[in-house]
């Protein structure tokens, strides 16, 4: 078994969970947050402090390639969050060329809505390799437009990389979002930032308006704690009833979308209250629905946790808002239905993307390996399955880099274990 100061690297690992957690867990900062704060900073000239940077892959990703102003070739690896952000800010940055490029999967993740949108209003930007995929090649220049134009029911990063370099664009009154906006928490977190750096924008119906001349003015920041890390605790405390859990750094009147937990674990048996910026989680079985119904179309990135934690629960369900889990990380609703499979969970997925489970079981494989497919958040979302299923293994578990470093090693000093399988 492991002890709290393991540093894991590339490895499959037995988990075991406790019959009962009782811990206070210091959550990582958010790289929501973080990515959009150090991008907005940039933009108003740099010379502000960020504090409480996340530190994880995505944002480490994202500094670096900040931090070095001269360089011709910025490879961001597997962070979606950056390749999308940087593309935006480099088109604005005048008489820079860039080649922005990722990880292998990276390659495949489509990125054309948001190119064209910033070619709509001059931006200098090619594909180096496959039409519509990264790496790009950006040559940074003056922009102009009066009015973007890009869908909404696709990733609000493309929405929020046109958002942040909207005060740099001449001329720009408003970007038009066409069809359905899906994730709009994470726009509003974005102009959330935006106003507190100086730019105030406002709700049009479906299309976001600028105050005119706006610029963004320094100021000097503090990242809060992250509500997506709290979904895997608020998911253990719901598996294990007994349990008492309380999480830090975590703000009342949050900017992050995910801070919808405290409502969407209700129906699962979770009570939470707040001490200051201290979350406690409790149980409250009596709130326990039989079935659920629920939508995550502004909450994508709790889909895993949820939809794990209600089949352990056994608990029959139908969600929907899942249309962007497919160009995540990796396609998360099929992985999400071959890896249930595995434990006996049999799902289907509807023509709208949606999935359910109507008590369907099939028998378990008797070696779990739950693959990760390079995701953080399959990682973290079945290692809790552990309550039910004692040694399943969770292949390549360092992939909790790129948002929760420390997930294991918060596991480990909450009466988990972690066996490596040779």
């Amino acid at each position: 078994m492991l002890s709290t100061c393991t540093i894991f690297a590339k490895m499959d690992y037995k988990v075991f969970a406790p019959s009962r957690v009782e811990c206070e867990v210091n959550l990582p900062a958010s790289k929501s947050i973080s990515n959009r704060v150090l991008i907005i900073n940039a933009l108003a000239g740099g010379n502000s402090e960020v504090k409480n940077v996340a530190k994880c892959d995505d944002t480490d990703a994202m500094v670096n390639a900040l931090s070095n102003a001269d360089v011709a070739e910025v490879n961001i690896g597997a962070a979606g969050t950056a390749m999308r952000f940087l593309t935006g800010f480099f088109a604005v940055q005048e008489g820079r060329t860039v080649l922005l490029d990722g990880s292998e999967r990276m390659r495949h993740r489509p990125i054309k809505i948001l190119v064209d949108a910033l070619r709509s209003c001059g931006a200098d930007i090619e594909y180096a390799g496959e039409e519509g995929f990264p790496p790009l090649r950006i040559r940074g220049k003056k922009l102009s437009a009066s009015e973007i134009s890009l869908r909404g029911n696709v990733s609000s990063q493309y929405i929020s990389s046109v958002l942040m370099i909207s005060p740099l664009v001449d001329g720009l009154e408003r970007v038009k979002l066409t069809e359905e906006v899906i994730s709009r928490p994470y726009i509003d977190m974005t102009l959330s930032l935006m106003r507190q750096f100086g730019v105030n924008t406002q709700w049009d119906g479906n299309d976001i308006v600028f105050e005119k001349g706006a610029e963004y003015k320094p100021l000097d920041y503090v990242v809060e704690n992250d509500w997506s890390a709290a979904s895997y605790w608020f998911q253990i405390q719901a598996l294990l009833s007994d349990s008492k859990i309380s999480m830090n750094g975590l703000f009342d009147e949050s900017t992050q979308g995910d801070a919808a937990l405290e409502q969407l674990f209700v129906s699962l048996g979770v009570k939470c209250s707040k001490e200051g910026e201290t979350v406690v989680l409790s149980a409250d079985c009596g709130s326990c629905a039989k079935t659920i119904e629920m939508d995550l179309l502004e909450n994508p990135d709790l889909a895993q946790t949820i939809i794990v934690t209600l089949c352990m629960l056994e608990r029959p369900f139908h969600i929907t808002g899942l249309q962007t889990l497919k160009i995540k990380e990796t396609d998360r609703i099929e992985a999400l239905r071959t890896q249930l499979l595995k434990i006996g969970y049999v799902l289907s997925v509807g023509e709208d993307l949606s999935m359910s489970w109507d008590g369907t079981k099939c028998e378990p494989l008797d070696e779990i390996r739950i693959d990760t497919f390079d995701d953080h958040r399959m990682a973290m979302a079945f290692a809790p399955a552990s309550v039910k299923f004692p040694g399943i293994i969770i292949n390549d578990i360092e992939v909790v880099s790129k948002s929760y470093p420390e997930y294991w090693q918060h596991l480990l000093k909450a009466g988990f274990s972690l066996k490596e399988v040779k």
